[in-house]
């Protein structure tokens, strides 16, 4: 037995793009990062679980983060939520032959998941009502493991907030060569030489490559299509489920704040929002298609990536640096609006969407 009220150590990465509109991390580091985070009305009862993995580009973030604070939501809409780390970066999505195959941080939330199932009855969760539900990368992990021969059973129905569907997974040759680039960034010829390097060096070769990067977004390291816990093409794979499917209406304006609206639009279809009418008929009749569009009055990021995850969680007061937030009136937190229509899809309900937050489809 040991004292757990705090969140573990985030997991080893560089400072997030997006710090400056959604705040800064706040976490230590470790490579001992592998743990969830629980919170729940009471440990008596069966209710139904949450599952959420944070986003991040599969380079930045933690379940741990105030950002993800799950204890007004647990209590708002009667449910046990259980935020997931996974390795991030160069340790969770760089494969290397014969030293680390692709997509182990899919592998490190499998195995949360299978935590949950084994676990969550004692923390008053209900193993066979458990919703995965994410936002950016961690809305991509879920539609992975909707898929994904190895989760079947594990989850019900998925959650899927600013999901990048637009961006395939690469393929093992597209991997191998972001492999090399990689090495080549960190002036190394052999991949065997990054298992007894510091993590220290091994983010010097994510400087190097961010260096490198062209504007606009860019994902060093991306899901890779192993036909074993990541398909070729993650919406023809999707199976039929109930569903609750978001996204921003200036998703992309969170890397461009100046940007003409046309643009965001273009680059926010290509990306986010193009691809969720062919997404929603895969997976059928229950899945419910809405956008979030609130924005801070006067603000220049709009609706952007990222903005609606503190309605969910009701956790605005966590992040007092993010910009995406500067000029909001008070009282931000209170606003029960998108966390009534998480808790009614949760619950089992056709969610109804009657809010200017949002916009149904």
């Amino acid at each position: 037995m040991r004292d757990a009220l705090e969140p573990g150590p985030a997991p080893i990465q560089l400072p997030s793009r997006l710090e400056r509109v959604i705040g800064p991390m706040s976490l230590a580091q470790s490579e001992d990062c592998l743990s969830v985070n629980v919170f729940t009305p009471s440990t008596t009862g069966s209710r139904p679980v949450l599952v959420w993995i944070h986003g991040g580009a599969f380079l930045t973030g933690s379940g741990g983060q105030g950002w993800y604070d799950g204890t007004r939501l647990a209590n708002e809409a009667d449910v046990v939520v259980v935020t997931v780390n996974y390795r991030l970066g160069v340790l969770g999505f760089l494969p290397l032959d014969g030293i680390a195959p692709p997509n182990l941080g899919i592998a490190d939330q499998l195995a949360a998941l299978e935590w949950v199932r084994d676990n969550v009855a004692a923390s008053g969760g209900d193993p066979g009502r458990v919703t995965l539900a994410g936002q950016s990368a961690g809305a991509q992990s879920t539609l992975t493991l909707w898929s994904a021969p190895r989760a079947q059973g594990l989850v019900h129905q998925i959650g899927l907030q600013s999901a990048p569907v637009g961006v395939l997974p690469q393929t093992p040759d597209e991997a191998a060569d972001s492999a090399d680039r990689y090495l080549h960034a960190l002036g190394v010829r052999s991949a065997a030489e990054l298992t007894t390097m510091p993590t220290d060096r091994l983010l010097d070769g994510l400087k190097a490559l961010a260096a490198r990067a062209k504007a606009g977004i860019s994902l060093p390291f991306q899901l890779v299509a192993d036909h074993d816990l990541v398909a070729d093409d993650l919406i023809a794979a999707a199976k039929p489920a109930r569903a609750l499917v978001s996204w921003t209406r200036d998703e992309v304006r969170a890397y461009g704040p100046e940007a003409p609206q046309e643009q965001i639009d273009q680059q926010t279809a290509a990306i986010f929002s193009g691809d969720l009418p062919r997404l929603t008929k895969q997976l059928g009749e229950d899945a419910t298609l809405m956008r979030f569009d609130w924005g801070a009055p006067g603000n220049p990021y709009g609706a952007c990536h990222c903005i609606d995850v503190p309605f969910l969680f009701g956790t605005h007061d966590a992040a007092p640096g993010a910009a995406c937030l500067a000029g909001a009136p008070e009282g931000l937190p209170e606003i029960t609006d998108l966390r009534q229509i998480w808790a009614q899809f949760l619950h089992g309900e056709r969610p109804v969407i009657d809010t200017p937050l949002l916009t149904a489809f």
